[in-house]
């Protein structure tokens, strides 16, 4: 056993609290170490290359890296290892600057410290074995979740690296959130201009495969050969012989509120979306068919032209097979209503800031003019209240939504265009502004148009005597404020879109306490999750605008066409593995598996016992934790490892 160790100073991350040249001294005294040397920045390519010819030159057969988390840089060691002619597992990173510099500032502790963290690292390291990783073929189909602009985005620039793309929404179009849009800032050109020909073009490329009104039913394999049970959602049309002409739903004789101008406007119970919908096709809603309710009706299917309406449509399960997943599952909003004290739900004339969209919008339930909900007169004075759900520990939502300062300042500018001699008030904490352009456009909202920025929050909304009085305090002046309103919008937060955590359970991969799904790592890996293979793209990972949403799909693209451009994939052979001779079968392990990852296997003699699938296991030793007989272990953790590493500190 020849083992060699490196440890880093990492600039002043580590030197300025642990001393380095004393770590290497007491290196040097540990069982099999045979050279111990300090290196400024050991993930340097220069310290690379002196890593490789130490290995040669002095024989080395084990490595030890004391430096940075392991998190960071360990795929990068292993790689030194292989170029020397080692096998890349035969190393073990000691993390001395998260878990030891950067959290002491006591020179003397931390020296101590990070000699036992080295002390642990080489007695693991000398019960290593040579780990090989299993190559697997490749699918080379990818499956995007969600058709807003990140999803569009993301199935466009793989379907141009020539690879087969199915996009999934479950929607009756595409489009998501940015199609309920009128302008976008800070530009204020036409949303439905930027994104209907990328709609349209989704619709009509040759490597694109469209299926709207369908969800994710289930998810099973591992990167390169997922397969994914799509559920077709039953519409009653079939989509093939529509044409979207529209008689249905204007002969239609229900009525039910507008969906896609979210409650505010008429709609039908055949529908389509928008005039711009892709596909632009009708979709029959049983909750409000008087069909489906009452046994009743059925004028669309006497009046359709194309004999598209079919009442006794099924849901349909398909399965298809992928090398990627993309989730671009988008956002939903903050329930306002949560405010009671600002009357959303109760007051017609309040609104969230996507109604308020709507109505500027010429697609709109106004088309395209201002008006009062409650009596439709054009409102003179409007009232902005900001981070409604963002910023508020009370509600269970203490981050900003990045976008709500922005989108404020935007809808206050077009209602100035609207309605020039109106009244504008914004009651806000902070501008948060940090966009291209940004704090410009909020400047050009309070100087060229005269929107009035008042620095509080809300306390109340009330009505009086046909009028919202909206009753609060300016901090800067430091004195309670109450503005007579005939219109009140609420810029409400993002959250993380309806059913995130049940896909997030389906995909295996993880989300945060608020819902949004989490990224491998937030600095080198912020669009891979925890299972590889499944990608990240747009605000179903946290708030974003436009611009970002779109930069971090193409960045998702370029992930997915780098990881299917190969025939096949190396997966980690850090995985679970089962002592079959010792298996009792209780299948505990079964129920704490997130990746879904252990099978029950049958014996010849009628036993049946877990087995682990080392494709899908992701190696985070639940399962070991879980199994009473002690009969699963983990590669590269194993009891002797583990052990290893408390005897090296209990022994010193």
């Amino acid at each position: 056993m020849r083992i060699g160790l490196f440890v880093c100073h990492c600039g002043n991350n580590i030197a300025s609290t642990v001393d380095v040249k004393k770590v290497v001294q007491a290196g040097l005294k540990l069982p099999y170490v045979v050279f111990a040397t300090d290196v400024d920045y050991v993930c340097s390519a220069p310290s690379q290359k002196n890593i490789e010819e130490a290995i040669q030159e002095k024989n080395l057969n084990r490595v030890v890296i004391a430096a940075c988390s392991p998190h960071v840089h360990e795929e990068t060691f292993r790689r030194v290892l292989k170029r020397a002619g080692l096998n890349p597992y035969l190393l073990q990173v000691a993390n001395i600057r998260e878990q030891c510099s950067w959290i002491h500032d006591n020179v003397i502790f931390a020296t101590i410290k990070a000699i036992d963290l080295v002390k642990m690292a080489v007695a693991k390291v000398s019960h290593h074995e040579p780990l090989v990783a299993p190559k697997v073929g490749v699918e080379k189909r990818a499956l995007v979740i969600g058709g807003g602009i990140a999803g569009i985005q993301a199935a466009l620039d793989i379907a141009e690296g020539n690879i087969p793309v199915t996009l999934v929404e479950r929607e009756p179009t595409i489009g998501g959130a940015m199609a309920k849009l009128d302008k976008a800032f800070p530009t204020l050109d036409c949303a439905a201009c930027i994104l209907t020909p990328k709609m349209a073009e989704v619709n009509q490329h040759e490597n694109i495969e469209l299926m709207v009104y369908s969800e994710i039913e289930d998810v099973k394999g591992y990167v390169g050969n997922f397969e994914v049970k799509i559920r077709k959602k039953a519409s009653y049309v079939d989509y093939e012989k529509c044409v979207g002409c529209g008689i249905c739903e204007q002969k239609c004789p229900s009525k039910a509120s507008s969906k896609f101008n979210l409650g505010r406007g008429d709609g039908k119970a055949i529908y389509i979306s928008f005039p711009q919908a892709v596909p632009k096709v009708a979709t029959i809603s049983p909750k409000h068919c008087i069909y489906f309710q009452r046994q009743k009706c059925r004028v669309c299917e006497k009046l359709c032209p194309a004999d598209a309406v079919d009442f006794k449509m099924q849901d349909e399960i398909v399965t298809e097979r992928f090398g990627a997943i993309v989730t671009a599952t988008g956002y939903s909003l903050f329930d306002y209503s949560q405010y009671g004290e600002y009357g959303g739900g109760r007051y017609p004339d309040v609104m969230s800031g996507l109604q308020y969209e709507r109505f500027l919008s010429p697609t709109g339930p106004s088309k395209g003019e201002i008006k009062r909900p409650s009596d439709g007169k054009k409102p003179e004075t409007i009232v902005f209240v900001a981070c409604v759900g963002s910023r508020d520990e009370a509600k269970g939502r203490p981050y900003c939504s990045a976008v709500c300062c922005m989108y404020t300042a935007k809808q206050a500018i077009l209602t100035k265009e609207h309605l020039p001699e109106s009244q504008i008030y914004v009651f806000y904490i902070d501008i948060r502004a940090t966009g291209k352009l940004y704090e410009e456009f909020v400047r050009r909202a309070q100087e060229e148009y005269g929107v009035q920025y008042v620095r509080g929050r809300v306390s109340k909304i009330y009505t009086d005597n046909g009028k919202l009085k909206v009753r609060g305090a300016d901090t800067l002046l430091g004195e309670p404020v109450e503005v007579d309103a005939d219109l009140v919008v609420l810029a409400t937060g993002f959250g993380a879109s309806k059913g995130a955590s049940t896909l997030a359970k389906k995909l295996g991969i993880s989300h945060d306490s608020y819902g949004f799904f989490t990224e491998s790592h937030p600095k080198l890996k912020p669009v891979e999750t925890n299972t590889r293979g499944v990608f990240l793209a747009g605000a179903c990972q946290s708030p974003k605008d436009i611009p970002a949403t779109v930069a971090q799909a193409s960045g998702v693209a370029s992930k997915v066409l780098g990881a299917l451009s190969k025939d096949q994939i190396e997966t980690s052979p850090l995985v679970a593995a089962v002592d079959a001779r010792r298996c009792i079968g209780c299948f505990q392990c079964l129920g704490v598996c997130p990746y879904k990852a252990i099978e029950e296997v049958a014996l010849n003699n009628g036993a049946k016992i877990a087995e682990i699938i080392p494709t899908l296991c992701q190696g985070c030793g639940l399962c070991v934790a879980t199994c009473n007989p002690g009969v699963i272990s983990l590669n590269g953790f194993t009891d002797n490892q583990l052990i290893s590493e408390v005897e090296a500190i209990v022994k010193g």
